[in-house]
């Protein structure tokens, strides 16, 4: 098979190659789709290469993948993290440390919160959880949403971890918090109404201390 095609400077010719690759699974391909993905620009390739990952043998992938979480590229961490979830390959877990849940990239980070909701046994949920909210208030409302839809999969887990947070004298924290609160209680619940309305509460919160 032709792989030229994963470098073109065509984005739909990367993808109908990262396409065939999958649909053909040809031997001794599993690097070349890892490097590329810690490359590649176009969010749609980047899925694409994804999903032809999953078409090969765990066996194959998985290890390459593992490498790939101590990269010093962000890209190659992000991508890496995004396709085990895909795989959901358990024997990962110990691989989700600390440092990727709180990795300074955003987008890595969310990439990290959403692998380990996967990943995560029972055993760990707790622990994750108080991972997981030490990143309460981080970043604009789509990273603050993330991170909340990763507590919400951890259910009770995380509604006792969080309730420690709904008081917290950092009011970006506690708005977050509160939030997350009312995702728990209802998780079909639209994340930006429910920010906005505990962001106006902690306002309203802080005016009333202050008048008194």
């Amino acid at each position: 098979m032709n792989i030229s095609g994963l470098t073109a400077v065509d984005s739909s010719v990367r993808l109908s190659t990262a396409l065939a690759i999958g649909t053909h699974v040809p031997d001794g391909l599993v690097g070349v789709l890892v490097e590329r993905c810690a490359i590649e620009p176009d969010f749609y390739v980047r899925d694409m290469l994804t999903w032809a990952l999953t078409r090969y043998p765990r066996a194959s992938v998985v290890p390459a993948l593992r490498a790939e979480l101590r990269s010093a590229r962000a890209q190659a961490r992000s991508q890496a993290l995004h396709t085990l979830s895909k795989i959901g390959d358990a024997s990962v877990w110990p691989d989700i440390t600390s440092a990727l849940l709180r990795d300074p990239d955003v987008e890595v980070a969310r990439s990290a919160w959403r692998a380990a909701v996967v990943l995560v046994p029972d055993a760990e949920k707790g622990w994750l959880a108080v991972e997981l909210t030490t990143q309460l208030g981080r970043g604009a409302t789509e990273t603050q949403r993330s991170l909340s839809r990763a507590l919400v999969e951890l259910g009770d887990h995380a509604s006792v971890v969080i309730a420690g947070f709904e008081a917290s004298a950092d009011p970006v924290v506690r708005a977050h918090a509160v939030a997350t609160r009312a995702l728990l209680n209802d998780p079909d619940a639209a994340f930006e109404l429910n920010v906005a309305a505990a962001r106006r509460a902690v306002a309203l919160g802080a005016v009333l201390r202050a008048d008194r």
